[in-house]
């Protein structure tokens, strides 16, 4: 496509049109029961134990294995990178910004793969 003038985009997504607030998307990697990472509206003071017992928990309830997770084994990406959370802190005290992704994978649980 070429344009016929300079063209500004303007993003409907940025940070400064939550109030405060932000967007995180966050994927339980292996388990397809989900078929896309979820989009959370979350404030950036909100502790992270609280989003995953509250919103988070709720949400991934569904699946088969959800009841199985051992939070102290999850392994832990932020984005593309290896990284571990202090469930204690809050998001913003963790790092985590507007549209940043979390990914979890939960070794042993594996919907994807049933056991033979």
């Amino acid at each position: 496509v070429a344009a016929m003038q300079a063209y500004q985009g303007v993003p409907r997504d940025a940070h400064a049109n939550y109030n405060g607030n932000q967007l995180l998307y966050f994927c339980w990697d292996q388990h397809l029961l989900f078929a896309a990472p979820f989009i959370l509206y979350v404030s950036p003071e909100m502790r992270l134990g609280d989003l995953i017992a509250g919103q988070l928990g709720a949400l991934l309830s569904p699946d088969p294995d959800a009841s199985k997770i051992n939070w102290a084994e999850v392994k832990w990406s932020k984005g593309k990178q290896a990284w571990q959370p202090d469930f204690n802190l809050s998001l913003a005290e963790n790092g985590i910004r507007h549209k940043d992704q979390l990914r979890m994978q939960t070794p042993g649980l594996n919907t994807l793969v049933p056991t033979a």
